[in-house]
């Protein structure tokens, strides 16, 4: 038995579907931001990803989640180091080079977070 409603389709806003693309919003191309994304055409987008979201996703600049996930630190640890805004891949390679003591700390902070999820996981 088939129902006789069209099957409706659902979308998203284009900051819903940057976030869960990984990129930054403002970095997409003006139709991307300009329109309204089907769980369909994000699929696409995540299983053919175009030119310009491989290059975001490449050189960036990357959204905080990224930026956090790439130094192995939290979203809170990135802030209380002082970075607030998006980041390139190179400049955020040039952090892990330089290694400043706030990101030794909320590597060794996050690190125990882990530690602790993953211990009482096994509780």
């Amino acid at each position: 038995m088939s129902s006789s409603k069209p099957k409706t389709i659902q979308t998203m806003k284009p900051a819903t579907a940057a976030k869960k693309l990984g990129v930054l919003l403002s970095a997409t191309p003006a139709e991307f931001q300009a329109g309204v994304v089907s769980r369909d055409e994000l699929n696409e987008l995540q299983s053919k990803p175009p030119a310009w979201l491989l290059d975001l996703r490449r050189n960036g600049p990357h959204p905080k989640q990224v930026i956090a996930a790439k130094l192995r630190i939290s979203i809170s640890g990135l802030i209380r180091g002082g970075i607030t805004g998006p980041l390139t891949t190179a400049e955020i390679e040039a952090l892990k080079a330089e290694n400043p003591p706030w990101l030794e700390h909320e590597r060794s902070v996050q690190a125990e977070v882990r530690k602790e999820a993953l211990r009482l996981k096994q509780r």
